[in-house]
């Protein structure tokens, strides 16, 4: 599933009404969050059982306040609607690893 964007709009809906969500947090001068963008959107159809969600905190302060954001990019896991674990990663093993996780492996 590709992931989706979300805004302060939409953000806490959306998030209540997934069982299984990881949330990318990013800002547009995050120059990790740029480079890592393309491979969080692959990376997401990999696990057709979990929804992706993006971010941009900056653009959306509610929904960044639903975490503690130590560096970014970001990546928040949400089961049922509530907020479970986060990480600070650029690389795609540690990420994967960090979905696995949470919500086991993909296809």
């Amino acid at each position: 599933m590709p992931a989706i964007e979300l805004t302060d709009a939409d953000f806490a809906e959306r998030i209540a009404g997934s069982t299984m969500a990881v949330v990318d947090f990013h800002a547009g001068w995050c120059g990790p969050c740029i480079l890592f963008k393309p491979k969080f959107k692959r990376i997401s159809d990999s696990y057709p059982h979990v929804t992706f969600f993006m971010v941009d905190g900056e653009a959306s302060p509610q929904a960044r306040s639903t975490v503690q954001i130590d560096n970014l990019p970001y990546f928040a896991v949400y089961k049922d609607g509530a907020f479970v674990e986060g990480v600070s990663t650029a690389e795609e093993a540690p990420f994967r690893a960090f979905v696995e996780k949470h919500f086991g492996s993909g296809a």
